[in-house]
């Protein structure tokens, strides 16, 4: 038997989807955990990869995306990407791990790719979970799929609504304490009292009104995950006793002698710059880098401005479970054209009450708040006014940094042929 098929005979019985590919993208194989998830009832054997994926005519990298073979080609080494890839289901988050198998030359003969579904995150309205598939919210998300299966602490950063809970969440039910309990500590408006009782319990008469022991949030964290919201809030004074807590591991409920063991994955999350705040004085230093040795960036809204049609699309669906609610063209417009300074909190505010203004399953453009009915709103003012030419490739190289597919697809939503977009672009 042929070392070729000594690797496809191998990865048939696999669990997981699997393909062998050659060094020019053409799946020579497909076990069969991928005929029956990504295949759909198609023959990929002989196809490129980049065709069955994507519906692409040539390779990612070429197409403006992450081609793990072409790096792996490159470096000799695995590659792993998360990407967006057409199955029988539509586009589909998927994690991808490709591995160079080398030949007895010593030259990489084949690669192996296994594909992974992304469960925590939709491209299509969802009841639960994060939705998105903008090019930010993927970045982020392929971040969220690294950190999760470690230990390892993470800081999520981003304004005010931008989701930090649930990609919190999301962490949490990709990692081995999934099963664990997943506690929330917001951080904002804790006094010095309240800050050991409720992180840390306390004992049976520890002070006046303390009629019972009292289990704190690390110890109902215990086997799983603390999520610690809004932690750039916690005064100066109070954060040694939470860099003791991650330092030593270790703590006392107050009033007991007991030292405890902690046992929880860290998650914090703050829309405050802690790196300026340790410049000024305002928070420690040595706290700063036991809670950022994994830092996230969430996306603003407006950083993802391709995701709030899909958004808007999921909050009708949670916010009026059962009911057919639909947006009209006009007030989906408008609603992409707006910045929110709330990012998605504020999206969902609009939604709510955009809801409850209208009779019927139609949200139009009046039943929308006024201030963003404003027909000079975003408008250029007259010493803003440039030259057509040099309009048009502003707004070029604004559609390919928000448009969430490739350049084929943004070429067509354009009107315009690809070879006349790439000749654009060069510009």
């Amino acid at each position: 038997m042929s070392p070729a098929n000594e690797l496809i005979s191998f990865l048939e019985a696999h669990p997981d989807p699997q393909i062998v590919m050659g060094v020019d993208y053409q799946i020579l194989a497909a076990n069969a955990a991928y005929r029956r998830v990504y295949a759909g009832g198609r023959n990929v054997v002989g196809q490129f990869c980049y065709a069955i994926s994507h519906g692409y005519s040539r390779p990612c990298d070429e197409c403006g995306e992450s081609c793990p073979l072409a790096a792996s080609r490159v470096s000799g080494e695995p590659r792993r990407v998360l990407h967006l890839h057409h199955t029988p289901r539509g586009e589909e988050h998927v994690d991808v791990e490709l591995t160079p198998i080398i030949g007895a030359s010593g030259a990489i003969e084949y690669f192996v790719e296994r594909m992974l579904t992304v469960r925590e995150a939709s491209s299509f309205p969802a009841e639960s979970g994060l939705v998105g598939k903008s090019a930010a919210f993927n970045r982020m998300l392929e971040l969220v799929r690294r950190v999760a299966p470690s230990d390892t602490a993470a800081l999520l950063l981003g304004e005010s609504g931008t989701g930090k809970e649930l990609v919190a969440q999301a962490i949490h039910q990709q990692s081995r304490r999934e099963h664990g309990p997943f506690v929330v500590v917001e951080c904002s408006g804790l006094t010095e009292t309240l800050f050991e009782s409720e992180l840390f319990g306390y004992e049976k008469g520890a002070f006046t009104g303390a009629s019972q022991r009292k289990i704190g949030l690390v110890e109902s964290a215990s086997g799983g995950t603390l999520f610690l919201d809004e932690v750039g809030d916690i005064p100066l004074s109070l954060q040694v006793k939470l860099l003791r807590l991650l330092e030593t591991g270790t703590f006392r409920r107050v009033g007991g002698v007991e030292t405890l063991r902690a046992d929880f994955r860290l998650i914090a999350a703050t829309h405050r710059d802690l790196k300026a705040m340790v410049e000024r004085g305002s928070f420690r230093r040595d706290l700063y880098y036991r809670l950022s040795v994994f830092p996230i960036h969430l996306p603003a809204l407006r950083e993802r401005r391709s995701d709030i049609a899909l958004l808007a699309d999921t909050l009708l669906t949670r916010l009026a479970p059962g009911r057919a609610y639909t947006l009209s063209e006009a007030a989906r417009a408008r609603l992409q054209a707006y910045d929110y300074p709330g990012n998605i909190r504020e999206l969902r505010n609009i939604i709510e009450r955009a809801m409850l203004m209208a009779d019927g399953d139609t949200l139009r453009e009046e039943h929308l708040p006024p201030d963003l009915k404003s027909d000079e709103a975003g408008m250029p003012g007259v010493d803003d006014i440039v030259p057509l030419e040099t309009a048009e490739l502003r707004y070029l190289q604004w559609a390919l940094a928000h448009h969430g597919g490739d350049r084929k697809s943004l070429a067509a939503q354009l009107g315009i042929s690809e070879r006349t977009l790439y000749r654009k672009l060069a510009q």
